[in-house]
């Protein structure tokens, strides 16, 4: 069996997730690619697309979401997603069960007791009138039926697991400030989501690989999972697994891929890149070596935005008094600084929409 080295895992990423070149493809059609972006942090999916579609307009994603092509909801792992609403419509009741787990594992104690379909059922009943509520306004609206659980439980159980719900602009739209707002998915979108297939069979799982692979393939299929956050997939790649191909990584783990996928030469030159917080390209994965050092990777989940040179995680940025200011992890040469210069100017004009902004780049670590 083939093995595939982290380079060349490092070089197929990065052409899955529109990294390798930035991509001419509309902004819609960009996130349904991806399987939607992290964003519990509002603006950051704005700067994920804009590294990695070219002439990307900000406005275009607005629009998106205020016409309802794309929503942001509780999804994989249960964070918020922005994502296509037909996948959203076609997956959200795959997530069902571990969306419940999930709260649970925080509130367990607190919902002890609770019959959780009585609780979905009155939060339904409350929202059914289309208003627009905030988590709090929700628990409130059922605090004296269930006072015990307390209302950050019941808030959480209900928005993030029980009631498929969109998250309303203008929450989410570029260069705006607002609080999250619910409405019933069905409501929002004018459709029902789909219902959950008959006993036995996993189509929306089967998807969700072919999806997955598709845009951060090769992968183990633990790394599926940590996307994603179901335990319920291996009978669907092994429905499948006769569509893919199989290869090791250096650790001797099995990845899948999709047959036809790019799979670049490992010696293929990488851009400078500058990702948002909570990137999927480094949290898709269980084993994240691929792409960022090992003694790096606690930056990712605490939020750290980063910057990709020869493909890998070698800096930190933010925005400061007006200047991106990157903040290296190991040593840049003159060219590394030079180039991230370059995009990092880049990068300052589109989040100020005009030019002329500085970028500063601290002292490369001993």
């Amino acid at each position: 069996m083939t093995v595939l080295d982290t380079r060349a895992l490092n070089r197929a990423t990065l052409a899955r997730q529109l990294l390798l070149d930035r991509a001419d493809m509309p902004v819609l059609d960009a996130v349904a690619h991806l399987c939607g972006l992290q964003a519990q942090e509002p603006q950051e999916p704005f700067v994920g697309l804009w590294s990695r579609l070219r002439a990307f307009d900000p406005a275009v994603l607005s629009a998106l979401l205020t016409g309802r092509s794309v929503v942001r909801t509780h999804l994989m792992r249960r964070t918020v997603h922005l994502l296509a609403a037909d996948d959203v419509l076609a997956w959200r009741a795959r997530h069902d069960i571990m969306l419940r787990q999930r709260v649970l594992g925080v509130y367990r104690r607190e919902l002890a007791g609770v019959d959780l379909d009585e609780l979905a059922r009155a939060g339904r009943a409350v929202m059914a009138d289309d208003e627009p509520r905030s988590m709090a306004e929700l628990a409130r609206a059922l605090a004296e039926r269930w006072p015990a659980p307390g209302r950050r439980a019941l808030g959480e159980m209900l928005v993030a697991a029980l009631l498929p719900v969109a998250q309303l602009p203008p929450r989410g739209l570029w260069r705006a400030r607002a609080g999250v707002r619910n409405v019933l998915l069905s409501s929002w979108l004018g459709r029902e989501i789909d219902p959950p297939a008959p006993e036995g069979s996993d189509p929306v799982g089967e998807a969700l690989v072919r999806r997955y692979l598709a845009a951060f393939g090769p992968a183990a299929t633990a790394d599926l999972r940590a996307w994603c956050g179901l335990a319920g997939l291996p009978g669907a790649v092994a429905a499948i697994r006769e569509e893919l191909v199989t290869f090791r990584d250096e650790r001797g783990r099995e990845l899948l891929d999709l047959p036809d996928a790019p799979r670049p030469d490992p010696d293929t030159p990488a851009p400078v890149r500058f990702l948002p917080a909570f990137d999927n390209a480094i949290l898709g994965y269980h084993d994240r070596s691929r792409i960022i050092d090992d003694a790096h990777r606690g930056l990712s989940v605490a939020g750290a935005r980063v910057v990709l040179v020869d493909g890998r995680v070698a800096a930190t940025w933010s925005v400061k008094a007006g200047a991106v200011t990157v903040t290296p992890l190991r040593r840049f040469s003159r060219a590394d600084r030079t180039t991230v210069a370059e995009q990092g100017r880049a990068l300052a004009a589109f989040l100020a929409d005009r030019d002329g902004h500085r970028v500063e780049i601290a002292a490369s670590p001993g």
